[in-house]
Formats: structure tokens, sequence, C-alpha cells
């Protein structure tokens, strides 16, 4: 039995996606967060790391959401349902650029965006214009500018292909999925500039297997 420890609303939904859509046997063990917004110190009971996802299968428990996707790919996905074979060569670096993309240059400047929000939230009001100030210069300088090129580049991808590893969806849009959701987060993406970003977005939400992930343990909060 696999037995998937999930933080609620939280990042660990991508696998918690793929559990599903793999239609696997597993066991759900939820946590909510603390007041702090953050895991809870129980979960380094589990893994030494301390946060989500972790899948725990033949008394191991396994973190990091990529590393997790692959195992579950390269243990239950023989008929490449979710990872293009390695001869379709074309899908194959599609997928394994985007799934990487996600996590080394997609999400630090949205977390880094998401923490100077939290610590302009969490000042004192005496020092709150401070605090906002500093952030106004870290985004401007640091943060907004990568985060546009980015878009536009999986924007301009998504021109020309309906899924991330191409016409076929597969596990690189659930890994991708957490980098546009937080991109289209508060203000949300621009409706004109990136129609295609937001088409994928409505597409991911419809698939059945989204649906049953989002009623289990809740949408992603940023």
């Amino acid at each position: 039995m696999l037995n998937l420890h999930h933080l609620n609303n939280s990042r660990s939904f991508r696998i918690l996606w793929l559990l599903e859509e793999l239609e696997l046997d597993y066991k759900l063990t939820s946590y909510e967060r603390t007041k702090a917004h953050l895991a809870p110190e129980s979960l380094k009971k589990v893994h030494p790391l301390g946060h989500t996802p972790v899948l725990e299968v033949d008394n191991r428990a396994l973190a990091e959401s990529g590393f997790i996707i692959e195992y579950l790919l390269r243990h239950y996905d023989t008929e490449h349902q979710f990872k293009p074979a390695d001869d379709n060569e074309a899908a194959w670096e599609a997928y394994t650029f985007w799934l990487h993309f996600a996590e080394a240059s997609a999400m630090p400047p949205l977390v880094m965006r998401l923490v100077f929000s939290k610590v302009v939230e969490r000042s004192p009001m005496l020092i709150k214009p401070i605090s906002k100030g500093i952030r106004k210069q870290v985004e401007d300088g640091m943060i907004n500018n990568n985060i546009v090129n980015n878009l536009n580049l999986m924007e301009q991808h998504l021109q020309d292909n309906h899924w991330f590893a191409g016409e076929t969806f597969s596990a690189a849009d659930i890994q991708m999925y957490i980098v546009v959701a937080a991109s289209n987060a508060r203000a949300g993406m621009d409706k004109v500039r990136y129609v295609n970003l937001l088409n994928w977005l409505k597409r991911c939400h419809e698939r059945p297997a989204f649906k049953r992930a989002e009623e289990k343990g809740g949408l992603p909060q940023f």
C-alpha cells in the first residue's frame, strides 16, 4: 500500500493528482498547516525534511515531488501513459525540460515573491512602510523580470503544443501546474497576453483525476 503524506492545500497536490491519474490504490494521510502557515513538526517523524509530499512505499519514505513523480512512473506507468517513451525524442526532451524547469527556474522567483509579501503582512505597523519599500525594490530588481520571462517562454511553447510535452497530457503538466496556478493567483495573468497558458489551466481543471484530487486534498493556496 502506498501512503501519501499530504499537506492540505499545498504543492504536494501534484502527487495526489498523479496518483489519481494512475488510478492506484493508496492511503492518504493529510495534515493541516500551523498558525504560522507551516507544516506541522510531526512530519519530521515521517521524513527528516519535515515537509510534504512524502510517499511511503515498502517501509521507505520518498521525498521531493520530481523524484516521487519519476518513481511512480517508473514502477506504475509501464505503458508510458504519462511519460513519453525514450524513442520519442522530441516529446521526451520537452517532457524532461519542463519537468525540471518547474522547480529549477520557475518556482524560485515565485517563492521569493510570496516570502516578501508575507514579510510585509507580518511587519509591525511602524515598519510596514519600510518593508513595503524593500519588497518593491527586490521585486523590481530581481523577481518580476524573471517571472515575466518564464511566463513568456511557457506561453510561446503552448502556442504550438496542446500540453507541455506535446499533444498528450503527461506528468510534466502535473509538475508545471503549481507554477502556472501560482502565477495566476491574486491579480491573475493577463487574459490576452497569456491566453494559451490560461486555456491550458482550464484543460487541467477539467480532468476527472484533477477533480478527485481537489476533493480529497484541496487546491494549493498561494
